[in-house]
């Protein structure tokens, strides 16, 4: 008799156990039908706005702009190409520029084919490839936050490609981040799969406005970065994946490249906010303190969101590097740094 009744008592609690996983089950299927749906809604709600490239088998969403000297404008993580045209900073400079924006791999509306590590040195190849597919030569090319891993990588790599470099709030030399630790499990495989299809875009929703905020801090969430700005393009399962997987990859990132940074030769343009809170704006003085010749602008009251606070500082910084790479044949950068400094000094005292 007491066998039969402990017995009976294992496959109670068998089946108990088994219907707790089965309930688990379904309610993480729920979840994934719930966000596959919402991700296709968003995409519908924002459709692509530029042309697609194949390059190296990644379908590449790009926008290719204006006329006059080229600008590529390579975005950070958690956005997409549009940063550039919510901030403002595109249309300042369609003006006077032919203006390309790229999605990353990943975001926005481009491809992010698994097997490839997709390292900032990576992503700079692929974008180099589309810069000649598209038969753009020696552009300035900018960098916001990821973004400047990105364009650092691309100049270091191809120099005489590369007519100047802006970088804005970028993370330059390594640290202790905390906020990786946050992206980790959503990098490794399987369990990040089941994660991004599943409660990442659920935590990203409650999460999302406190992101927000500190992007901009000091400064407030611009009206147009809150009214254009897509929550729902962001917490797509395809670019949870990006993001999670590029912020992994920003500490080896910048530690691949800290060597190198004393080699560039192009007129170099760095910009940070002295109230960002991402990334300390200590990153990018000891960079112009690595890079001869570079020019460092100091932004009172910005946050890591720069471009956005403060556009027409940027879209003159941008300008700046460009009139002064524009009259410098590509020969001279073979020979020694150009100093951007003095012209840079030269302008802030005239204005």
């Amino acid at each position: 008799m007491a066998l039969n009744l402990s017995t009976a008592a294992k496959i109670l609690t068998g089946s108990r156990t088994t219907l707790a996983i089965g309930a688990a089950v379904t309610a993480l299927g729920a979840l994934a039908l719930v966000n596959r749906a919402a991700a296709r809604q968003a995409e519908r709600e924002h459709p692509p706005r530029g042309a697609f490239l194949d390059v190296d088998g990644v379908r590449l969403h790009y926008t290719d702009r204006g006329t006059g000297q080229p600008i590529v404008l390579i975005h950070g993580n958690v956005v997409s190409g549009d940063d550039y045209d919510t901030s403002g900073v595109a249309e300042r400079l369609l003006q006077s520029h032919r203006v390309i924006v790229f999605d990353r791999p990943g975001f926005g509306h481009s491809g992010r084919p698994r097997g490839r590590a997709w390292t900032a040195m990576q992503q700079a190849e692929l974008l180099h490839k589309a810069l000649k597919q598209l038969g753009i030569e020696r552009p300035v090319v900018v960098g916001h936050s990821w973004g400047s891993i990105v364009a650092l990588s691309l100049a270091v790599r191809h120099q005489a490609d590369t007519a100047g470099l802006v970088l804005l709030s970028g993370y330059y030399f390594w640290t202790l981040r905390p906020d990786v630790l946050l992206v980790t499990a959503g990098a490794i495989p399987v369990l990040g799969d089941i994660l991004r299809y599943t409660v990442s875009p659920w935590l990203g929703r409650l999460l999302m406005p406190l992101q927000k905020r500190a992007m901009f801090s000091p400064a407030s969430v611009t009206k147009r970065f809150r009214r254009e700005y897509s929550d729902a393009m962001a917490l797509r399962p395809s670019q949870i994946r990006a993001t999670s997987v590029d912020g992994t990859l920003m500490i080896p990132g910048a530690l691949g490249l800290r060597r190198r940074y004393a080699d560039l030769r192009m007129p170099v343009m760095i910009v940070a906010g002295d109230g960002d809170k991402v990334v300390w704006k200590r990153s990018a003085e000891r960079l112009h303190a690595a890079i001869p010749g570079s020019a460092l602008r100091i932004v009172e009251g910005a946050g890591h969101m720069i471009h956005h606070s403060e556009p027409e500082q940027v879209v003159e910084a941008i300008q700046l590097t460009a009139r002064t790479s524009a009259k410098l044949p590509a020969a001279v950068l073979s020979e020694s740094p150009v100093s951007l400094r003095a012209v840079s000094d030269a302008s802030a005292r005239a204005a």
